[in-house]
């Protein structure tokens, strides 16, 4: 029987080292978590979160000694996905009184509220669930259509995902089409940043006040 050349020998192992190596390359690359979202300078917090914390206080607090991200794991993973689930369909959508009173604030658990009700009552169920405070923040976005919203952003061992009420599914924050404005800090939850841009460029006039950072 032939025996295979030695040049064929070495091109075969240089080929299985190589294919090797990228699969472990691959590996890695897909085990890494998303690189997080990065806090710029402080910011104002939306005027009505200030009124939320006055009327929550509970919701506000903020314990150092606690971990700012969470495991993911099986129980966590079901977790987040029963409460985004339940809290979308038991509050029905509604526009609320934007009116220069803005008499509607951010309530937990309405029977009819807008995107802020659905984020705060999700922030507070994971909290009674046991969550801590620093992985759970608020976040003030820009939708693509230009409209402002806030979203719940959970910090995860797998990445900063986002609790949303317009889309059933727990998403990356990168992966969503939002232009991300301010996040509420996980070291004091009564206070503000803007987001480090990671996308287009947010013109001044675009941080204006808008419907979601009242």
């Amino acid at each position: 029987m032939a025996r295979p050349a030695p040049t064929l020998l070495l091109f075969a192992v240089f080929a299985g080292a190589s294919f090797a190596g990228s699969a472990h390359a691959r590996s890695r690359q897909d085990t890494t978590p998303p690189p997080p979202i990065m806090q710029a300078s402080p910011a104002l917090a939306p005027f009505q979160h200030v009124r939320f914390c006055l009327r929550y206080p509970s919701d506000c607090k903020s314990d150092p000694t606690e971990i700012d991200r969470i495991d993911w794991n099986a129980e966590n993973s079901e977790l987040l996905k029963r409460v985004n689930r339940d809290v979308n369909a038991a509050i029905v959508p509604m526009v609320k009184d934007q009116g220069p009173e803005l008499q509607d604030g951010w309530t937990i658990a309405p029977s009819m509220g807008d995107c802020n009700d659905y984020a705060v009552t999700k922030r507070h169920e994971l909290l009674q669930s046991g969550l801590p405070a620093r992985a759970l923040r608020l976040s003030v976005v820009k939708t693509a259509s230009g409209i402002g919203h806030l979203v719940l952003v959970v910090a995860t061992t797998k990445g900063d995902l986002v609790l949303d009420n317009l889309i059933e599914t727990i998403r990356p924050w990168h992966s969503t089409d939002y232009h991300w404005l301010k996040i509420q800090s996980a070291g004091d939850a009564r206070f503000w940043y803007e987001v480090k841009a990671t996308g287009p460029s947010i013109s001044q006039a675009d941080r204006k006040v808008r419907v979601a950072d009242r």
